[in-house]
């Protein structure tokens, strides 16, 4: 009877741990989406630097008009005399972030690896969250023992 009765406490443990895991994670999904769209100019700037973009500032008449039908804060492709380029336009700072394909992919890898290291510390937070509830409530060498 001992033997059943802890066997049901540990499937009990396990069905209540795993449905805290899944809560955790469908969090850090949640927020890792948001967070997409919600990356700053700053951000993407640095990024854009990292990845070898080149800053320029539109001066001939033929670049400002093209500067202005660009869409502000997003990475743009074009294909200009069979070479592909790539855009970014900060509106509030007038210039432009120009690069290749290397550069772009180049971009895309540490825009990843960014997102990765956000989750990653979003995950340990809540892990860390978790195990400092779960001691209250009496965990391992928590207060009810």
């Amino acid at each position: 009877m001992v033997i059943q009765t802890l066997s049901t406490m540990k499937k009990c443990h396990l069905r209540s741990l795993s449905f805290v895991a899944r809560l955790g994670l469908m969090g850090v999904a949640l927020l890792g989406f948001t967070g997409c769209a919600s990356w700053d100019a700053s951000n993407q700037e640095a990024l854009l630097s990292a990845a070898g973009f080149s800053m320029r500032k539109p001066e001939t008449p033929k670049q400002m008009e093209i500067y202005q039908a660009m869409e502000p804060y997003k990475v743009q492709g074009t294909t200009v005399n069979g070479k592909v380029l790539y855009a970014y336009k900060h509106e509030k700072k007038g210039v432009v972030y120009l690069g290749g394909e290397p550069e772009y992919q180049h971009y895309q890898r540490l825009a990843i690896e960014q997102r990765i290291a956000q989750q990653n510390y979003m995950a340990a937070q809540m892990n860390q969250d978790l195990s400092l509830r779960w001691r209250y409530w009496g965990g391992p060498w928590g207060y009810w023992w």
